[in-house]
Parts: structure tokens; sequence; C-alpha cells
């Protein structure tokens, strides 16, 4: 039996042999000129872009664990500056999901799991002598909306973002019902 790295592999020769590819060719530069800021969740791969009719080319997708950006120079807060430079991306959309898994992560559990898949306890205390507040870092978020307001405010706020619209919205990861917490548009008297 085989591991799931050759098992890919193995489908990947196929699928390059039989040009499986040719239906997503597109640009580095996307079609509908936005980026989403979206969370890891499995549920949301197929059904979030389905939910707002985005096909392959059509925007820039960064994921990551709750959707949420925790620091203003960290790797999601680049990735979102990028797109809109360097991609072309005009409008900024952050999704989060209701039963995500970020909402009330423990901190603690997270540790004890550390080491039981084989982090030693000294590394964790090493990490956490040296500065980092592990609790802060893995702690999670009580409420999706307002996690999504903290995020938006984070990129509507950074000095290194232009004034375009940055939106804050919440799916449901069974229907794929969009609602909206924060509209981006200026409004106009």
């Amino acid at each position: 039996m085989g591991c799931l790295l050759d098992d890919i592999i193995e489908y990947n020769r196929g699928f390059v042999d039989k040009k499986e590819y040719e239906p997503y060719l597109t640009t580095k530069f996307p079609d509908k000129k936005f980026v989403i800021l979206t969370c890891m969740d499995t549920r949301l791969v197929e059904l979030l872009p389905a939910s707002m009719n985005v096909k392959n080319g059509d925007v820039k997708m960064i994921k990551s664990a709750g959707g949420v950006v925790s620091t203003p120079f960290g790797g999601v807060m680049r990735s979102i500056i990028v797109a809109i430079y360097e991609l072309g991306a005009d409008e900024v959309f952050v999704i989060g999901h209701h039963d995500c898994g970020m909402s009330h992560l423990n901190p603690e559990q997270t540790k004890k799991k550390f080491i039981e898949r084989g982090i030693k306890k000294e590394t964790i205390e090493v990490l956490e002598h040296s500065g980092l507040n592990l609790e802060k870092w893995l702690r999670g978020f009580n409420d999706v909306t307002e996690s999504v307001k903290a995020s938006v405010n984070l990129i509507r706020s950074h000095p290194l973002v232009p004034d375009i619209p940055v939106h804050g919205l919440v799916i449901d990861p069974k229907t794929g019902k969009l609602d909206v917490i924060e509209a981006g548009y200026k409004k106009t008297k």
C-alpha cells in the first residue's frame, strides 16, 4: 500500500498526461479584481466560490485558520497587499463562517496536543520564555461577527492599504448563505 504522497503523484501524472489542466488555464491576475480572505475549513473549498459565483481565475484566495488577520505585518496581510498592488485587486472580502474551529479554541488543550504529537515540553517552555505568548498566539475567537469586524478594521486602517472597499461577511458552511457584516462602499449623500 502506497503513502498519500505516492497516490497524489500517481494521480497527477495521469492528470498532466491527459491535459486535464486545460479547463483551469488562466493568468495570475484576478479577472474580477478582488481578493478573498477566508478560513481553511474543508467545507468552504467548493461551497464558498460556488456561493459567490467565483470561478478559477476570478479572484485571489487567501486562506488561514479562522480567516483572521492577526497581525498587521504577517503573512496574511502581506498577501492582501501583494494582491492589491501587484495583482490588481481593487476590493477585499473577509469571509468568516459559522461553526468555525477557531471559535472557542483552547490554547492549553492545543499545547497538550503538541506534547502528544512529540513536541518536547522543553521546546514549548523555550518558546514561551523567548517572548512568544502561546496563549495569545493560539487563541481563537468567541464571536465570528466580531472576528470579521476586527480583521476588516485592521485591513482598512493599515498604513499600506489604499482607500478601497473592504467588506466583511459570514457564510453558513451548510447552505452557503452569505450575511454582510460590513459593506465597504462609502455612502454618498
